[in-house]
């Protein structure tokens, strides 16, 4: 067993988890639903989807306020809290009941826990840990008030951060909206979405299209891989796949590496799509930022250059549309696990509709005013999850007393009893 030797405050206390929470053991129950198995946790937010199936007879019976703790890959360590008044579980999950539920959610969130959890795992096929090792953690306890005060603490950062996620995740369903709208139908010069009761459209291969766009392959109107001068011997910014965002316009990081490490080659407005899986099916796309003169990446970009009269957000926009990534996807060649976009799709299977560039111009505006409020709130969203990260830290450890928050607490119920006292 691993301990922790940090020092504590002197009125908490070392505990096992096993000492604080139940354990709830498997039921024999059939045709159940709701069913929640591992792949239902998102392990990203700590929430869950259920299934509406029929649950084996070997499920777990959970309730409202039980805590789901997964003990297999690839979701092992994830942690959720049961919302539901009834749910029945995978036995892949360990469901723990605790009285102060709130505290206990925490200590199996922090990171110390995660872990934990990966050294205490055994098998190959399916690694997974068992109830017991996991029960035995050990961990500071601090007196129940404090344990409340934490939990409220903690929750009301959790608050903003699902607050901002509900945000991100409304502006993300009107950008797909409005990609839908824009590049099947554009936006005249009033900025108002084309109709076919207002506006002149025509018959294409992608179907009814305004009547002043033009339809080709994607290599019409953009070039695939284009040549790119680099010294070998200089350093250039180097765009990790890890960097890229999911259909995004901001990398999360940049290196530097000599130019004999190039994979791909690209200039500031380029654009570059990722061609291998998961990656590709993920959405992981990238607008080069203009401040990047030249760079070089990953092998695994097919690189994007808009030609004349073409908007590179535009052309951004319309690579990571549904219509062309499903086709590229259902296109992918080689053995399983490394399946590539072959360049063939873009030089002659997707199709693509294209307006004059001061209707792609428009769109791109729009569309990149919503990405920009995603950005924003993202960017808070990330934030709140530090700041939460450092105050589990210093909170659950005893790092950071809460002992005045309860004092002061206590002396204004203390003040509001003697009003009511005098005033009765």
């Amino acid at each position: 067993m691993i301990k922790d030797l940090q020092k504590i405050p002197a009125d908490w206390k070392r505990v096992k988890l096993g000492e604080v929470v139940e354990n709830l053991k498997t039921v024999e129950l059939k045709g159940v639903s709701p069913y929640l198995e591992i792949s239902d946790i998102d392990v990203s937010t700590k929430l869950y989807s259920i299934k509406d199936k029929p649950a084996p007879s070997n499920c777990l019976y959970a309730k409202k306020n039980d805590i789901l703790i997964s003990k297999v890959r690839p979701t092992r360590g994830a942690v959720s809290l049961v919302r539901d008044n009834l749910l029945f579980v995978s036995p892949a999950l360990l469901v723990i009941r605790a009285c102060n539920y709130n505290f206990q959610f925490y200590i199996v969130t922090q990171g110390k826990f995660f872990n934990y959890l990966g050294l205490l795992e055994t098998g190959t096929t399916y690694p997974s840990v068992n109830d017991e090792d996991i029960l035995k953690y050990e961990f500071p306890l601090p007196p129940l008030p404090e344990q409340e005060k934490i939990a409220e603490i903690l929750e009301t950062v959790d608050n903003a951060i699902e607050k901002t996620d509900k945000i991100i995740r409304k502006y993300k369903r009107i950008k797909q909206g409005l990609m839908q709208d824009l590049l099947t139908k554009g936006i005249d010069s009033n900025w108002q979405i084309r109709s076919e009761k207002t506006h002149k459209f025509k018959d294409s291969p992608l179907g009814r299209i305004p009547a002043d766009w033009e339809v080709g392959s994607v290599t019409d109107f953009a070039e695939l891989n284009p040549k790119v001068e680099i010294n070998p011997d200089n350093t250039y910014p180097f765009v990790e796949m890890d960097a890229v965002p999911i259909m995004g316009k901001n990398y999360s990081y940049l290196t530097y590496r000599k130019g004999k490490e190039a994979g791909s080659k690209f200039r500031g407005g380029d654009i570059l799509l990722a061609r291998i899986t998961p990656c590709a099916e993920n959405g992981k796309a990238l607008l080069v930022p203009t401040n990047i003169d030249v760079g070089i990446g990953s092998t695994e970009f097919i690189v994007f250059r808009a030609k004349q009269q073409v908007n590179s957000n535009f052309l951004f926009y319309l690579l990571i549309s549904t219509k062309v990534r499903l086709i590229a996807i259902a296109l992918m060649e080689g053995t399983s696990g490394r399946q590539r976009i072959p360049n063939y799709v873009f030089q002659s299977v997707v199709k693509v509709a294209i307006p004059p560039l001061t209707e792609q111009e428009r769109i791109a505006s729009v569309l990149s005013q919503v990405d920009a409020v995603i950005e924003k709130e993202t960017a808070y969203r990330d934030k709140l999850s530090r700041i939460k990260q450092g105050l589990m830290e210093d909170l659950l450890t005893g790092k950071v007393r809460v002992t005045a928050l309860l004092e002061n607490e206590n002396n204004q119920y203390q003040k509001e009893d003697l009003y009511a006292e005098n005033n009765s």
